[in-house]
């Protein structure tokens, strides 16, 4: 029987952009997964991020920004959780979810850069498949160089179609996913609203106005 395949995207979505939304469909169409779970962090354990908005805010933005995409899921198993937000209670979580998925974890070249800063990273990545995905400003192929030869072996460049026989490999893989990403980032839209500058197309309208209507950002 053929495992139904779970996407995990996570991240502040501090707030959620049209960026993430194109690549989480993109991820969901090229890998044929079932469905792709959107996670908000609860307090992002990795760094410090100023003008954070309130979790529930947070996830509210990301359902707003899925509502037109049924396969796109948003889910609160980290906000719900409370404390800080880390990768591994997070997938074990999931697993006790999901039993019988195939989970792909999602994340952006600059997460990735950084995955030896995670907390039992090395765990994290024995417990699913990765999907690396290209941002603006970033080489996708240092990642390649940042974990060592074991790890390097597991990586597979990917542009528009996943082989099956890859993925049922018994090593989890690591897919260096190079997609047309929207240069947009969550910091420069805070920016943008901080100093009175419109958001229009960086955010869908339903997140637009939620932001001006709550008064986040400011």
């Amino acid at each position: 029987m053929t495992r139904k395949r779970i996407g995990i995207f996570g991240g502040t979505f501090n707030p959620i952009h049209v960026g993430h939304v194109k690549a989480a469909l993109e991820v969901q169409r090229v890998f044929s997964l079932k469905k792709v779970l959107i996670i908000p962090s609860n307090i992002p354990p990795h760094k410090g991020v100023p003008l954070v908005a309130p979790a529930e805010d947070r996830l509210k933005m990301v359902k707003l920004a899925a509502a037109p995409y049924p396969q796109l899921i948003p889910s609160p198993v980290e906000i719900e959780a409370k404390g800080k937000s880390y990768s591994l209670l997070t997938l074990e979580k999931l697993r006790q979810q999901f039993p019988d998925a195939l989970m792909f974890f999602i994340l952006g070249i600059d997460a990735f850069l950084e995955i030896d800063t995670w907390w039992e990273y090395r765990k994290v990545l024995e417990m699913c498949h990765f999907i690396v995905i290209s941002r603006p400003g970033y080489d996708l192929r240092k990642a390649k160089k940042i974990l060592g030869a074991k790890y390097k072996e597991r990586m597979i460049e990917v542009s528009d179609f996943v082989k099956m026989s890859e993925v049922k490999s018994p090593l989890y893989k690591i897919f260096l996913f190079s997609i047309d990403a929207l240069d947009v980032a969550s910091e420069d839209i805070r920016a943008k609203i901080k100093k009175g500058e419109s958001i229009t197309g960086l955010v869908v309208r339903d997140v637009e106005e939620y932001i001006y209507r709550h008064k986040l950002y400011l």
